[in-house]
């Protein structure tokens, strides 16, 4: 009994030597991010692994002329697609702002009800963010241009080229979620900031 007990105690040192979880990286977290709009709508996809973000994908779907039933079907099968393939776990959705134009507001929310339910029927959580939320996010102001969400979007994830205005949007959105839509603080920004309107 005593050899037993001695053989069992060496079994459980030896498993006591691997490396705990906790050592462990952490899982990567994939998110969609989405800029919805009727004639165009930007997605891109970022995994998170601590507090590095990778670039995985990015492109915009664009809907051709007709009636608006159809052009919400191409958003939601489109978005079923990019889903499928690239298969994330979290989804970031940027909110629809209301402007001078009631009926082009109502389309927008009618394209952006699309497209959560795209990551809804694939049971995805979806979390949502003004425009403001994310520039802040992205750039450290809340009012930066396109051409400066476009520019800090390619440095954080450095990216070889430029994306365009719609995907680039779609990318801020999942970087401001991948980082609890907190502002600059939260970001690894590698000292860029805004300056004088640019990006420095």
């Amino acid at each position: 009994m005593e050899g037993e007990e001695g053989r069992e105690k060496g079994k459980t040192c030896a498993s006591m030597s691997h490396p705990s979880p906790l050592s462990l990286p952490p899982s990567p977290i994939r998110i969609l991010g989405i800029d919805p709009g009727l004639r165009i709508t930007g997605f891109g996809v970022i995994d998170k692994q601590g507090q590095q973000l990778n670039y995985i994908a990015s492109g915009c779907i664009k809907t051709p002329d007709g009636e608006l039933p159809e052009r919400l079907k191409v958003i939601l099968n489109s978005l079923g697609e990019v889903i499928a393939q690239h298969r994330p776990q979290q989804v970031a959705v940027e909110k629809v702002f209301v402007n001078v134009n009631p009926q082009s507001t109502l389309l927008l929310g009618q394209a952006r009800g699309a497209a959560i339910c795209a990551a809804v029927s694939a049971d995805l959580p979806v979390a949502e963010y003004t425009a403001l939320q994310v520039k802040q996010a992205v750039v450290g102001n809340g009012h930066a241009k396109k051409e400066q969400v476009q520019e800090m979007v390619q440095r954080l994830l450095r990216l070889s080229g430029i994306p365009s205005p719609d995907a680039a949007d779609a990318l801020a959105c999942a970087i401001c979620h991948a980082h609890g839509g907190m502002g600059m603080g939260a970001l690894e920004t590698r000292g860029f900031r805004v300056r004088h309107g640019r990006l420095v």
